[in-house]
């Protein structure tokens, strides 16, 4: 990780200043003062200019990954000043999503109860959320709902062939997600750091092996996202592969690492890393929606931000030439700031092939990725 006898060029460190700066001087401050209630909750979406735009849906997610942010940033010293605000939200995610014992999907807009199932993606994010407004806080409630929170999971929505239900009330026939586990191993990751609990990192190594065994192709090292009920691929979808999560489980399995010591999760990332790296970045920049696993073509060529943040993470954990590193990070920063950054903390959230604007308004959700992409290489400037 650290640069030996090599200095980071003067580019890339004022390219990390400038988008560091409109991350945690514009995105955070505007989100904060135009997307959060009185009540304490953040809105679903905003325009561009910054107003709120419903979309006949207000989701525990949003809540949980707006929380995570804000608690992650403040912990890491990058942003001050929105304690009153963190405790807010937590307060309305337990009063307004804790329902009748377990945790539901949304509410509309008007904030009545929309959807009440239970969502494994969802839980994750009160997992990685809750526990570093824990870190942040030392809020005990936060530990006691994450127990609760691990519990609900372990007894109600485990399946029986391996990992867990895409939500409960349980569905036999729902189309089975690599995604919500990926996310899990992240909550539980946060949960092991906040807790030191053994049975996270047990956590950790089980859906880790089930990346090794199902998740991940052997033939062709590729990280399938749709399954059927054992885990075979599904038939309609199982060629799928999202370049964006292979780069997004490679930073993940170097945290796995440090807490379990397990040599195969860094092999995985890397051949994550070489598949994704090789097959799913644009000849013009940027990286890929999605490509075909068995063949390696591009099947969607539109760039959604998120991607290129989880490729910043990925870029400043996994083993490379330092100098091919910080070109890769300086192409990257450079890509994010041509095509996704407008001013005000504004981003575009998702680009056509010839990397034009598709025109999307700002969703709740993105700044999580755009946040934890930028403190990636913050810590590994500083490192």
């Amino acid at each position: 990780m650290k640069l030996i006898n090599m200095e980071i060029p003067q580019t890339l460190h004022k390219r990390i200043e400038s988008c560091a700066d409109h991350v945690f001087q514009g995105l955070i401050p505007n989100w904060v003062n135009h997307g959060f209630t009185e009540t304490g909750y953040s809105l679903e979406s905003l325009t561009l200019d910054w107003q709120p735009n419903p979309v006949g849906r207000v989701r525990l997610l949003t809540q949980c990954r707006q929380l995570y942010s804000l608690s992650h940033a403040t912990k890491l010293g990058v942003i001050s000043g929105y304690d009153a605000q963190i405790s807010k939200l937590f307060n309305a995610i337990i009063e307004l999503y804790f329902v009748d014992d377990r945790w539901i999907f949304s509410r509309n807009d008007d904030m009545n109860i929309l959807d009440t199932q239970s969502d494994a993606y969802a839980l994750a994010f009160v997992m990685l959320s809750f526990s570093h407004y824990f870190m942040l806080t030392q809020d005990e409630r936060a530990l006691t709902f994450i127990e609760r929170t691990d519990q609900f999971l372990d007894q109600k929505m485990r399946h029986p062939n391996g990992g867990f239900y895409e939500a409960f009330p349980l569905n036999e026939q729902t189309v089975r997600r690599q995604n919500p586990h990926m996310h899990l191993l992240e909550g539980f990751v946060a949960a092991f750091e906040a807790t030191q609990a053994e049975k996270y990192a047990a956590r950790i190594i089980e859906i880790c092996s089930l990346a090794e065994q199902y998740f991940v192709d052997p033939k062709t090292c590729t990280l399938r996202e749709f399954f059927n009920a054992d885990l075979s691929l599904d038939a309609k979808t199982g060629h799928l592969v999202e370049p964006g999560h292979h780069f997004e489980w490679a930073w993940l399995l170097h945290q796995t690492h440090r807490i379990t010591g397990r040599k195969q999760d860094l092999e995985l990332a890397k051949q994550l890393w070489q598949v994704a790296t090789k097959y799913g970045m644009s000849a013009n920049g940027g990286i890929a929606n999605s490509i075909d696993g068995n063949t390696f073509q591009v099947v969607d060529a539109d760039k959604r931000i998120w991607p290129i943040t989880e490729y910043l993470k990925a870029c400043c954990v996994v083993k490379l030439d330092e100098q091919e590193r910080c070109g890769r990070l300086e192409d990257a920063l450079e890509f994010l700031q041509t095509y996704y950054f407008i001013d005000h903390g504004r981003w575009i959230e998702y680009l056509d092939a010839n990397n034009q604007s598709k025109g999307f308004p700002l969703p709740g959700t993105t700044g999580y990725h755009i946040f934890l992409g930028l403190a990636e290489v913050l810590k590994w400037r500083d490192s």
